[in-house]
């Protein structure tokens, strides 16, 4: 029997090449295209040496033409590259029910990482008292504040894994503030070289409102092992897909902006590389520009439960053994290399 073909969006990210080493630690002869812009000489050979059996296609994710004849020629489609590109998304999703009209009875698996994003209570940086506490299971992503992101689309997934004419079997994962430093082409997560850079521009650690908002966290190669776990369970039809499908990658830690924010500022600090230790919050006019979308990611606090995961038996490792600020001078080590 012929091996499934997998089409990965997002194969040199920080999570998407951690996930690329589990595939090839334990599925080295399934066929995998992975989509990347730049596909330089060097870039195709850092591939090649994580798994055996890639093919490297060059595109971006404004490419539709590009994503669609891709997943045409798979049978698995993991996108780890953006949870807010909706037309990446859009052209997937077009590519996946032209996919499913031509082979009835057997639709085409869509695994889509998004964020614990679609949770956001909106705190604008402050301490929530009646924070609500998420599962998912038996979430409806229609009972999220529209104005939270991921949804646009997230929300067309899931009814291109509930509709009865060409489906899809989809799974959504929404991870919390992953941490850690990667050992894959990444190393360093987005948020994090997104606060450093601020952290130069203003001479110091800052946050959205106070940073007394919270969030899940979950170290990378925990999330990496999620997205594996998930993976697996889909192959046997052993995982909820459509609806049900949707799974918090997260453990029950939480932490505050403020908390790492000050540690990374501390940090700097001592390196001399800021002007000042500590935190505090951010000028409007650095705030303001990301409006909405800037304090519903990092103003706001983003808690839920792995319930999925926990009753089909899977638990954190890394998570357990080192936190987000016992990582953290890693981490911004490791970013500092593109300082």
């Amino acid at each position: 029997m012929s091996k499934p073909t997998i089409f990965l969006l997002g194969a040199t990210g920080y999570l998407g090449s951690e996930f690329l080493k589990l595939l090839a630690r334990d599925y080295p002869d399934y066929p995998v295209i992975a989509l990347i812009r730049n596909a330089t000489a060097e870039r195709r050979a850092r591939l090649n040496e994580i798994h055996p059996n890639i093919t490297v296609e060059e595109g971006a994710l404004d490419d539709a033409n590009a994503i669609i004849d891709q997943v045409l020629k798979a049978d698995i489609v993991i996108n780890s590259a953006s949870s807010d590109h909706w037309p990446s998304v859009k052209a997937t999703l077009e590519g996946l029910e032209k996919s499913s009209a031509t082979r009835p009875g057997n639709p085409p698996l869509y695994i889509h990482v998004s964020g614990c994003g679609i949770l956001s209570d909106n705190a604008r940086g402050e301490h929530n008292p009646n924070l609500k506490i998420w599962s998912d299971i038996g979430l409806d992503l229609k009972d999220c504040d529209p104005i939270n992101t991921h949804l646009e689309s997230d929300i067309p997934i899931v009814a291109a894994g509930t509709r009865k004419e060409n489906p899809v079997r989809t799974i959504i994962i929404y991870p919390g503030q992953i941490y850690g430093v990667g050992t894959g082409v990444q190393k360093t997560t987005l948020w994090l070289r997104f606060f450093l850079d601020y952290a130069k521009k203003l001479g110091y650690a800052g946050t959205w409102g106070p940073g007394r908002n919270v969030q899940n966290t979950i170290h990378v190669l925990d999330c990496a092992d999620i997205l594996l776990f998930i993976f697996k369970a889909a192959l046997e039809g052993k995982a909820a897909e459509g609806a049900e499908g949707l799974y918090f990658a997260v453990t029950d830690t939480t932490m505050s902006y403020g908390e790492w924010a000050e540690k990374m500022g501390d940090y700097l600090y001592s390196k001399g590389l800021i002007k000042e230790p500590g935190c505090k919050p951010m000028p409007p006019e650095v705030v303001e520009p990301l409006g909405h979308y800037g304090w519903s990611l990092f103003g706001g606090s983003l808690v839920g439960k792995a319930d999925h995961l926990t009753q089909m038996g899977w638990k954190p490792v890394y998570s357990n053994k080192e936190s987000l600020l016992e990582t953290l001078p890693a981490a911004i080590d490791a970013g500092l290399e593109d300082w």
